[in-house]
């Protein structure tokens, strides 16, 4: 099912949502925080999802419970050092982990910029520990209006070398790609590589604005790019990749049909398809997991599965000689 001789990546894991259930336990005992738990299973049973939830903003509540307990900035350093090391134990040679600096500093007021620079030093020191390379992208978190986006992105920007990438995340319904150019040009000052959640919780325009309006080259989700075959085209032609996390997606009613997931569609018409987690800990699941869904549910053969991983590689947010490196390392 994994190829051996490949490279095993994840381009699309919130770090702030995959915060482990043991991990949010601890932190509300050792910050004497509330939490509507008096066990770890009670922990378990508010932050991970059990089945399928109503929509995308029920699914994000869940996220919530983990990020209340970020009480200080070694809170934020210890998870983000958790990340590798749970990247490590899923197996994974590279990974991408992103998160909301806003999102994770509103609960306990915390400064962004501080926080920035812890979640970056427990990466550092993670990839350093467990030998997973990785890449930290910023987000910005829409839910939360245009001008919390703009602080946050001013707080991104002090730390612009420490980040591979920008991009927009929550609410996409109600706040879509327009609202965000000003950001994303100055994001594309920085040099920065830009993906967009898209397509996940509105329709196939969503992903043309991100790509138009934005400048993506990786589309988040990019469900509803089924709707629209000159969408399909367009990606095709200029390698506009889509990260794909199929157990996210039914999850947040997204796609009601697991066995019904656009994936296996993409993929033979000839998209860049990567496949992620998202948010593991929430979804309680690993990437080895998401490619035993791809095989199993939604049908994928050995050849395809192995296409995807390679997928991985070509639409990472990596030089040519990093991919030549990751590769070598698996061959060599």
């Amino acid at each position: 099912m994994i190829d051996p001789s490949l490279p095993l990546v994840d381009l699309h894991r919130h770090l702030d949502g995959n915060i482990l259930p043991e991990t949010i336990w601890q932190l509300a005992q050792k910050n004497d925080l509330p939490i509507a738990a008096k066990s770890l299973e009670d922990v378990k049973k508010i932050t991970q999802i059990q089945d399928q939830t109503s929509d995308l903003l029920a699914f994000l509540e869940k996220l919530d419970v983990g990020v209340s307990m970020l009480a200080n900035y070694d809170a934020c350093y210890t998870v983000a050092y958790e990340n590798m090391r749970d990247a490590k134990q899923s197996q994974l040679d590279y990974v991408e982990l992103r998160f909301s600096p806003y999102y994770m500093a509103q609960s306990h007021k915390l400064d962004m910029v501080e926080l920035i620079a812890s979640v970056i030093d427990g990466v550092r020191a993670g990839e350093k520990d467990f030998g997973v390379k990785a890449n930290v992208i910023g987000i910005l978190s829409r839910t939360f209006g245009v001008e919390t986006c703009m602080d946050e992105l001013q707080a991104l920007l002090k730390y612009k070398s420490d980040i591979i990438a920008l991009d927009l995340a929550g609410d996409e319904l109600g706040f879509p790609a327009e609202l965000f150019v000003d950001h994303f040009m100055l994001a594309k000052d920085a040099d920065w590589n830009i993906t967009v959640h898209a397509g996940e919780a509105d329709g196939p325009q969503s992903i043309w604005n991100a790509i138009y309006k934005l400048g993506a080259t990786r589309i988040g989700h990019g469900v509803a790019a089924i709707q629209d075959e000159k969408l399909i085209q367009y990606m095709i032609d200029n390698k506009i990749a889509i990260e794909s996390c199929p157990t996210s997606n039914y999850q947040t009613a997204t796609v009601k049909d697991l066995a019904k997931h656009p994936m296996p569609t993409f993929l033979k018409k000839g998209l860049l398809v990567t496949l992620n987690t998202d948010d593991p800990a929430v979804s309680n699941i690993d990437l080895i997991h998401e490619y035993k869904v791809a095989q199993d549910v939604l049908g994928l053969s050995a050849s395809q599965l192995k296409q995807v991983q390679r997928n991985g590689v070509d639409a990472a947010f990596l030089s040519d000689s990093d991919k030549q490196s990751l590769l070598s390392k698996k061959t060599g």
